[in-house]
């Protein structure tokens, strides 16, 4: 029996890489080509949402394999809701899936080599993402989407978690939140694994099932002194993150003990 688990986890495992491989290969071949053809405002839209719908998908498709568990309804109550910055941890490679899965107008401050991926390249330009290598343009950029309405996604650690609780912030997110005058929502991610954190190899096999589970933290308004903010918010993540878990916020797969992990500023697909 120990066999055969070993097994089916490392199945579910390719399976599942396979399959998000596959979802983003498609999408980027007819994104490429929309790119040319759709005026922007309508190239965003239809971006944004079959992100939304893909990686809605290939999550269920996790939960139907018995690789993962995923408690995401928290994130539904910022659907329809007013311009604001999503500021989550970033424990693993799933987190921007996980949010982006759940709201259907959001921009993203994105990884600027995966601006130019294969697989993620021309989704992520149709959706009108933000580079982060753009200096003073990225915040513009950022600003401006704001301003039209859109969530921004923001991890403030600019990288997945390498030291816990959290790693140092970033001040991007008090810099955005300052110049466009919106709240910064918080978002805690409870991970049952380290699974995909920064040091994980990605073919290296986890306990399975996973467990995820997002809640919402505190909505911050914007600030005026951007580096008190900076090390506000740093330290709230470090008291939240760093407390033991009460019972409902334990991830979903209990059975596997709990690590938790930290933030970033790009969003990593």
């Amino acid at each position: 029996m120990r066999k055969l688990k070993t097994l089916y986890e490392y199945a579910a495992l390719c399976f599942g890489l396979a399959f998000l491989a596959c979802l983003c290969i498609a999408w980027s071949l007819l994104a490429a080509t929309l790119c040319r053809l759709l005026p922007e405002r309508r190239g965003r839209q239809l971006g944004r949402w079959v992100i939304m719908a893909g990686f809605r998908l290939y999550l269920a498709v996790l939960g139907w394999i018995g690789a993962c568990r995923f408690d995401l309804a928290a994130l539904d109550a910022l659907r329809g809701g007013p311009a604001l910055i999503i500021a989550p941890n970033h424990p693993g490679l799933l987190d921007a899936v996980m949010i982006l899965s759940r709201l259907p107008d959001v921009a993203c401050i994105l990884k600027a080599s995966l601006m130019d991926h294969l697989l993620f390249g021309a989704g992520a330009r149709l959706a009108c993402y933000i580079r982060n290598d753009m200096g003073h343009a990225m915040i513009k950029r950022a600003v401006r989407a704001l301003d039209g309405g859109s969530h921004l996604l923001l991890f403030p650690e600019g990288t997945r978690t390498t030291r816990l609780p959290v790693n140092a912030f970033k001040g991007s997110t008090g810099l955005i939140a300052h110049h466009a005058r919106v709240p910064v929502q918080t978002v805690f991610i409870e991970a049952g694994s380290p699974f995909l954190g920064k040091h994980w190899p990605l073919f290296r096999r986890p306990d399975l099932p996973l467990g995820y589970r997002v809640r919402l933290g505190r909505r911050f308004d914007p600030p005026e002194d951007i580096r008190a903010f900076t090390r506000e918010l740093e330290t709230y993540f470090a008291a939240e993150l760093g407390a033991d878990p009460r019972p409902s916020h334990r991830p979903a797969a209990p059975q596997y003990p709990r690590t938790r992990q930290e933030t970033a500023d790009e969003p990593t697909l």
